[in-house]
This record gives C-alpha cells, structure tokens and sequence, in this order.
C-alpha cells in the first residue's frame, strides 16, 4: 500500500510514521510519501521517518516530495493535514474574535470559520488533482475545521472520509482506566465533528459508562474542563470542545487574561513546534520525541492506522469517522456530515445503526450548528462578505445580527490574504 501524505513537513507527521512502524503488521505500507512544499522541513522529517522506519524493522520506503503530483501518482490513500498560513495565522484566530468578547478558537467560532474559509478551497484544489492523478486513492481528511472540509470533498464528489481524534482518545483512556484492551470497548459516539458526546462504553457489549463515571467524574471533569456536577447530570462524557458552549463566557474571560500576559495556545504550539524542529534535526533521533506529546494529536496515529487498514484489507470495522448522514440522525438533511461509529471496508464507510435516539439537549446544538456549517461551505466555495454574515449569524456562538457583522468586516481584513475574492 502506498500512503501520501500532504503536508508531510508537519511536526505531527512523526506521530503518524511512529504508528505506522509500530503496527506494520496491521497496515502493509510499501511507500510512506511525504508531500510539502517546505522542501528543507519535509527532508528533516524524512529523515527522522526513515530512522524511526529503520529502528523498528519497517520495511516500507519513506519518500519525500515538495511537488503533489509527484508523492500522490499512484497513492492508493492520501492523507490531507495541512495549516493554511501556519501558526502565525492561527494566533489571529485565537484573538480577533475576543475583541467581540467571542470564543478565540481555531475550529469553532469566527476562528474556526476563518480556517474554515482558508482551508477549503486548498484542500478541494488538492483533491482535484489526486482524482486525476489516483482516482481510486482515499482521501483521508485530518485537517481542521474536519467536518466543514469533509463536508466540501464529499459534496465535490470525491471518495472521502474525516478523522479526528477525540473519540479514540475517549476510547483509550477509558480503556487505560478499566485494565483491557481497547479494542474490547465500542463507542457510543454521537454529534459532529468538536461537537460530541460519548453516551456510552460498551464492553464486550455492556455498557460501563454508569461504572467509569461513578469512578472518575473527577478525572474525566479535570480532562474536559467543565463541572463534574454538570458531567454527573448529564450523564454521558462531553467532548472537550463542548467547555466553548457550555462555559462560553468564562473561557472568553480566561482568553482574554492569557492574551494580556502574551500567552495562548497557539503561541505554545509555535514554542513546542520549534523545539521539535530543533529535535528532529539530531541525525540519532530515531524515536517519536517526549515532547510530541506536548503537541496534541494524542492517538492521532492509531486512529488512522485501524482507518487505513479496514479500507484498504477490506475489514468492515466499526471506527468513528466523519460521514454523510444519510438518514442515521433523521432530525438533519441526509447529505450532512456527522461523527459517529460507522462500518468501515473496502466499499467505502457508512454509519452503524445508532443505539437509541439521539436526546433533544444535543440534538437541538447538532442542528443548530449543523446548519452553520452548510453555510461555511458555501462562504468558502464561493466567497463573499455576505455569505461569511450569514454563516456567522448562524452560528450558536454569535447569532446577533450586530456582532455577525462586526466579525464579518474584522475577519475578512485579517484574512484577506487568504481570501482571493476580497
């Protein structure tokens, strides 16, 4: 199996190469490609890969390419992770949305809807040449806002699916805290991409959501940042991403004081990237850093490891991913990108029947921001201050007409470098 990777000079992409050595038994890569057009970034990490490949008996062959057409011809799966305008760009995504007291975030919110608007038109340029290139290669989409992107590929006709992390993070670490292997829990995964809940651990087919929570409320409170009284009401495990709607005004507050001292996270994930860069230079390195850690992405290699194989060995899996609806929430339109446990093989992904109904609390937040994403991939796609209004004014987070457009006008400027029809 050939894999391309774009944006192969990412300092996630040892993450990626450490599963891939690790689990070569699982997924049988002959060529990992690596694609970016830093060509100094994507040799450092090529060479780090080819260690690490080296250390752990792969037998696969690590390329490197800073052309497209190049690492992608003949790829049976691509896989897309990519920063338009990096970090530094990402710093105004976290900042200029608190000047309207909104949530500074780069996947939700103005600032996510700004990555949103830079990313979609690369990532379906990327996309058109991989279909002429390898029209029977996946696309694998790793790269945030992952269901507005996935939602674009999908509606461009392309064979694609969206991965993100979070629930194999919930899957293992609840796992880690019940002593068995992860593959013996299934998830009750439901919502959108930053925007699930996990409504039950099914072990062996039992489901010890009930235990887990009377066991670590605290714990599971301290990791997502939000009440164990709220969690213990609910009932079920919030994603990490809900503390920006359900705490909206004391995660503004706290945003606010971090940027007055110079600090937020994308000035960390900037420090952090540097120190790696500097680690991925020792020609000795032959291991996945300590300090990768530090990035996040935690799991971020497995999780594509388990989707890779079930396509490709035609496994029929049951993994969260990001997906057309088609039905299985019957309260959004069927060509609506949800993130839940679907079956996996080699005739695509489609979703597992869901175990019961989706509950109104959440269903109600689905739509509403189901809803705003259709309208982001249509600002994003054909542009316009008022399609950015629009879209904003959808949003749960804004949904003033005043404020939608204030962050309309203060987005667009500071983007308008990104933005070919400003």
């Amino acid at each position: 199996m050939k894999l391309a990777v774009v944006g192969g000079g990412s300092t996630y992409t040892p993450e990626l190469v450490d599963g891939f050595a690790r689990l070569r038994d699982t997924l049988p890569l002959t060529e990992l490609a690596l694609i970016d057009p830093a060509a100094d970034r994507v040799e450092l990490i090529g060479g780090l890969a080819r260690r690490i490949f080296a250390k752990q008996g792969h037998p696969g062959t690590v390329t490197t390419h800073t052309e497209l057409e190049s690492g992608v011809e003949g790829a049976d799966a691509v896989l897309i992770q990519l920063r338009v305008g990096g970090q530094a760009i990402r710093n105004v995504d976290e900042t200029f949305p608190l000047e309207f007291c909104c949530v500074g975030q780069e996947t939700t919110g103005a600032g996510g809807f700004a990555k949103a608007l830079r990313t979609v038109p690369v990532v379906l340029d990327i996309a058109e040449r991989v279909r002429r290139l390898a029209p029977q290669a996946w696309i694998i989409d790793f790269t945030n806002p992952v269901g507005i992107v996935t939602r674009a590929l999908l509606d461009a006709g392309h064979r694609a699916v969206g991965l993100c992390n979070v629930a194999i993070g919930f899957q293992r670490r609840a796992a880690a805290h019940l002593g068995v292997e992860p593959s013996r829990i299934k998830l009750d995964h439901v919502g959108l991409n930053h925007l699930t809940w996990e409504r039950g651990f099914y072990l062996d087919g039992v489901d010890v959501l009930p235990k887990y929570l009377a066991e670590s409320l605290d714990e599971i409170a301290h990791d997502i940042e939000l009440p164990a009284e709220l969690i213990g009401r609910l009932g079920v495990v919030p994603s990490y991403y809900l503390r920006y709607f359900y705490a909206h005004d004391i995660v503004v507050k706290e945003q606010i004081d971090q940027v007055a001292k110079g600090e937020n996270r994308a000035k960390a994930v900037a420090a952090v990237e540097a120190e790696l860069l500097a680690q991925y230079a020792d020609p000795t390195l032959d291991t996945k850093p300590e300090a990768l850690s530090k990035r996040g992405g935690a799991f971020y290699s497995e999780a594509a490891v388990e989707l890779l194989a079930s396509l490709h060995g035609d496994l029929g899996e049951e993994l969260v991913v990001n997906v057309r609806n088609g039905g299985t929430f019957p309260f959004l339109a069927d060509d609506a990108v949800i993130e839940v446990p679907a079956i996996v093989d080699a005739s695509g992904v489609r979703p597992a029947p869901l175990r019961a109904p989706v509950e109104p609390l959440y269903r109600g937040l689905i739509a509403h921001v189901s809803a705003y994403e259709e309208l982001a991939v249509a600002a994003a796609i054909h542009g316009g201050v008022d399609r950015v209004r629009t879209a904003l004014l959808a949003h749960p987070l804004v949904g003033q007409a005043d404020l939608a457009d204030k962050l309309a006008d203060s987005l667009v400027a500071k983007n308008r470098d990104f933005l070919p029809w400003v």
